[in-house]
């Protein structure tokens, strides 16, 4: 394995080249960053969808239970349609989902924190479940922002995915010419 990727270590470098392009778009155009991300949302939901109407056609075959699949199918197929009509509904949805679930675990963290008080470090907890509640009351104000955030955050990602795949390219490289 390891001269295998030491012999393609270019692919590493390619690929690491393309992630933190992809970061620079999503730091420029978090528009485009955030449309891309409805598009894969829409495109996973309507493949879903037709694997489990799929699915529920066989179950129907050999049992007879197979409503629940076929209406599953159904209504990820729904949400894949209602995401590409509706891009900036589905934007906000996502926003929304994302303060619930940066709310509803960032309190429990801090309960964690004050659950934990005899270890060394549990103000930590705490402190971060603070800044996941205030994080998730922001996009609830602010839910526009929160869009450009989520595509700065995507960014991020890319551009540190991007640079460490370029740095280990570059150290097999050195292994390949040695």
């Amino acid at each position: 394995m390891a001269t295998i990727l030491i012999g393609n270590w270019w692919a590493l470098a390619l690929r690491g080249a393309a992630a933190i392009l992809f970061a620079f778009i999503a730091f420029l155009s978090p528009g485009l960053t955030s449309w891309a991300l409805i598009l894969l949302f829409a495109a996973y939901a309507f493949v879903d969808g037709i694997f489990a109407i799929v699915a529920g056609v066989r179950a129907a075959t050999h049992h007879g239970r197979s409503w629940p699949l076929l209406l599953e199918g159904v209504i990820d197929i729904a949400a894949a349609i209602a995401a590409v009509l509706w891009p900036g509904l589905t934007l906000l949805v996502l926003i929304y989902m994302i303060a619930i679930w940066a709310v509803v675990s960032g309190a429990a963290l801090v309960m964690a924190g004050f659950a934990l008080r005899r270890l060394h470090g549990e103000w930590l907890l705490v402190l971060s479940g603070i800044v996941s509640v205030l994080f998730g009351v922001m996009l609830f104000l602010q839910p526009v922002a929160g869009v450009v955030v989520l595509a700065w955050w995507i960014g991020i990602y890319a551009l540190l995915f991007g640079v460490t795949l370029l740095a280990a390219a570059f150290r097999l490289r050195r292994l390949h010419l040695a």
